[in-house]
């Protein structure tokens, strides 16, 4: 009878470990900035794409969009 409670114990524990450290790595994918970063990629593109004559709005939102990604990729590098 301890011997099984003694397993049981482990067995919930390893159970726990487990879940945390799951949610741990779920949490550090970070969904939201990925896709973020994702759709700045191809906001930049479609800027790219776009006529020339914008009274250079174009070419400033381009710099933006560039900077947005930056500050993207080191807030995913952060992980936090």
């Amino acid at each position: 009878m301890q011997r099984s409670r003694h397993r049981l114990s482990l067995v919930a524990v390893a159970f726990a470990l487990a879940v945390g450290f799951g949610s741990g790595v779920a949490f550090a994918v970070q969904t939201h900035m990925i896709n973020a970063l994702s759709d700045l990629r191809a906001a930049n593109n479609q800027l790219g794409m776009a006529l020339t004559d914008k009274s250079g709005h174009r070419v400033k939102a381009m710099a933006l969009v560039n900077q947005a990604i930056t500050e993207v990729q080191a807030g995913i590098a952060a992980g936090r």
